[in-house]
């Protein structure tokens, strides 16, 4: 599924498409909504990167099984596990 974000939007919040998306990954991952590596996929980061957006903004994250699970199907598929 595809989300158009209308120009008039991004215009608006004086925003790029880059930084909306960051914006929805956090708000999506501070409600549980989504785990850390599918809210990083969403923001167009890396893992690292994207934790340290959430560090600058002072939210927690939260790893829980998902996330761990998640981590050991990546590495199993890049050979490193």
């Amino acid at each position: 599924m595809n989300v158009v974000i209308p120009n008039e939007i991004l215009t608006a919040t004086r925003m790029t498409e880059g930084e909306m998306k960051q914006e929805i990954a956090v708000m999506l991952f501070q409600k549980e909504k989504l785990t850390l590596a599918q809210a990083s996929r969403f923001a167009g980061m890396n893992r690292i990167a994207f934790q340290h957006l959430l560090a600058s903004r002072q939210i927690s994250v939260h790893y829980g099984v998902e996330d761990f699970e998640q981590d050991i199907e990546n590495l199993r598929a890049i050979g490193r596990l």
